[in-house]
């Protein structure tokens, strides 16, 4: 583990964290997605390349991924609730339910093994992939949010899921909330909050969780990784309004299909490592 207190390594790396960011902000601008559903599958394919060992691999590219999404979650949290398009009342009655979603996920993603871990990104990821490739645009299941008992489940299997992914509320919390009927701008709006829920108390689980573990590069806080929480950020806000640009020369029916040709290759290129 020593070459990676090489300085040509570390620059290499920090190089690397740099293009992950400028890659999630332009297709999170191109496509309409949180970053973390695209900073994940990135990182997960860049550390092999500076012989990470695969134990820690996709903790690392997780926990990463959470801190990245604090900052832009609270700035589009704010900015949607300002414009009033977020269902705060539907908001307010998910917060318990998903904090505790949050907790399990969390728990589940620090401790279970990093090929276990790979393996609930890659299929949670292919559903997300067949949704938006062989669903519509207006696509939903009903005209409401269920109730009771059904919307707390909802709740936590959004805050579970996510937290374990590393993604903010968007990736999960928008294709559910269209498919029971919320109009598109709300439904971004109200799962932008999602990711404030999400990622500030699993960014500390996965820090807690990682803390000390001889495996890590330098300058990780557990699994957080601070190279790519400094260059990521400030990548993907620069590279985003590309990315909107040229969404908006796109039908919104070719972005949903682009999307799910990502993630599938994602998807095998994940299978494939569990594979080998």
């Amino acid at each position: 583990m020593d070459f990676m207190q090489d300085p040509l390594w570390l620059a290499g790396l920090a190089l690397a964290m740099a293009f992950t960011g400028l890659a999630s902000g332009l297709l999170a601008g191109l496509l309409g997605v949180g970053g973390g559903i695209v900073i994940v599958p990135v990182l997960f394919s860049v550390f092999p390349l500076f012989g990470i060992p695969e134990a820690v691999q996709m903790k690392l590219a997780v926990g990463t991924s959470l801190a990245t999404i604090i900052p832009t979650s609270i700035q589009s949290a704010r900015k949607h609730f300002a414009k009033g398009t977020m269902d705060v009342p539907l908001l307010r009655s998910l917060v318990p339910s998903i904090a505790g979603g949050v907790l399990l996920g969390t728990l589940l993603g620090v401790v279970v093994a990093g090929s276990a871990h790979t393996a609930v990104f890659a299929v949670i990821a292919l559903a997300v992939a067949l949704n938006m490739a062989l669903t519509g645009v207006d696509w939903r299941l009903r005209d409401s949010f269920p109730t009771g008992k059904r919307r707390h489940s909802i709740g936590t299997f959004i805050g579970a899921v996510s937290a374990m992914m590393g993604i903010g509320g968007g990736t999960v919390g928008v294709p559910i909330l269209s498919m029971f009927g919320a109009p598109i701008r709300s439904a971004v709006a109200t799962a932008s909050a999602f990711g404030v829920i999400i990622s500030i108390p699993a960014t500390i689980g996965f820090v807690y969780g990682g803390w000390g573990n001889p495996l890590l590069p330098p300058l990780s806080l557990g699994y957080v990784n601070l190279i790519g929480f400094a260059l990521i950020v400030p990548a993907s806000l620069l590279a985003a309004p590309w990315g909107v640009k040229l969404a908006h020369s796109i039908p919104p029916l070719l972005l949903k299909r682009l999307f799910a040709a990502f993630l599938g290759l994602t998807v095998l290129r994940m299978f494939w490592s569990l594979a080998s």
